[in-house]
């Protein structure tokens, strides 16, 4: 079955070409029509649904939210990113398709080239993300929440995870602790290089340098098990340690039980910050001083953005969100003795 890169490529012109013939929506001159549409009857190219409900200046009042449930991603924290993004989208007026099946670029393209809507909203950006020569070329607009390396023609909001993995290691810094660690993400997010793992160790291993601090860096796969693994190896491997940071909702309370065990107190013998949603935090059983991560508002804002590009308003490139430290019973001085 043909698709529109299919007629593309046949017609001589960019896929968001061919849509626009298709929907009407900017004026294409008519030797080009006339070309698309040979090309459309001699491959036997159906339009997909959404071409169809999109007449001209039409809306299907409907956006995507691409959230891959990859391995490693942790699903509460990404169903609160959804369901963040379904309310800020109904105060527009606007329903919510969500897509979470792992397809990469061939889902993200099956979804634009057969589903009624307006825009997308992706999540779980990588670095080197293989889905953004495809968004850059769609005749949809999109948002990431994330930002990739290259944001050339995209736009993109988060959260500032590199100055929050930075204010974490400041804050113990300025408590006196010398030895530090990032207890982060499963490996696999790190295999992936997805962008907000990436930039929170960017951020810890470049404030840990310029503290002149000792500092380790050990992924943890989400598992009560593999949290006790690592508690036992951090303390085997740095018996100077005391201060950790803690990039990954799963293990928050495993980790903090698992170092209670080998007879450390929290935070009198050690320090825990972590970055997580500040609920996960406050009901710690020690409540965690953290850098929150807030889904509603980076959801609203991403929502904002997508309703301002489809009325044709200029947007800005790029939306870091500043990180905000919130200080509670899970850090203290460090003691020397």
């Amino acid at each position: 079955m043909a698709k529109i890169t299919d007629v593309a490529r046949h017609a001589g012109v960019s896929p968001s070409t061919v849509s626009y013939v298709l929907s009407g929506k900017r004026p294409i001159s008519e030797e080009t029509r006339r070309r698309v549409q040979a090309s459309i009857r001699a491959l036997g190219y159906r339009p997909h649904a959404g071409a169809r409900a999109h007449p001209a200046g039409g809306r299907a009042n409907v956006l995507a939210l691409v959230t891959p449930l990859w391995a490693g991603v942790h699903a509460p924290v990404a169903m609160r990113f959804a369901a963040s993004v379904l309310t800020a989208a109904r105060s527009y007026g606007q329903d919510v398709l969500v897509l979470t099946r792992d397809e990469g670029e061939e889902g993200l393209r099956r979804a634009a080239d057969t589903a009624p809507v307006d825009g997308l909203i992706v999540m779980d950006v990588r670095l080197g993300d293989p889905r953004l020569p495809l968004l850059r070329d769609l005749d949809r607009p999109s948002v990431l929440i994330g930002f990739p390396a290259d944001r050339a023609g995209l736009t993109c909001v988060d959260l500032d995870f590199r100055a929050a993995g930075e204010a974490c290691v400041d804050h113990l810094a300025g408590l006196g602790h010398r030895v530090v660690a990032l207890v982060g993400s499963p490996p696999e997010v790190y295999v992936r290089r997805t962008a907000h793992a990436q930039y929170v160790l960017q951020g810890f291993t470049a404030a840990a340098h310029r503290h002149g601090l000792a500092s380790a860096v050990h992924p943890c796969e989400a598992t009560p098990a593999a949290a006790r693994a690592t508690a036992e190896r951090l303390l085997r491997e740095h018996p100077a340690l005391t201060g950790v940071v803690v990039h990954n909702e799963a293990v928050l309370e495993p980790l903090t039980e698992a170092f209670e065990h080998l007879g450390l107190r929290v935070p009198d013998d050690l320090s825990v910050t972590a970055i997580c949603p500040a609920d996960l935090a406050e009901s710690a059983r020690v409540p965690l001083t953290s850098v929150a991560l807030p889904a509603a508002e980076i959801a609203l804002r991403a929502v904002e953005l997508l309703m301002r590009k489809l009325a044709g308003e200029p947007v800005p490139a790029a939306t870091p969100l500043a990180p905000a430290l919130t200080v509670r019973a899970s850090t203290a001085r460090r003691t020397v003795g």
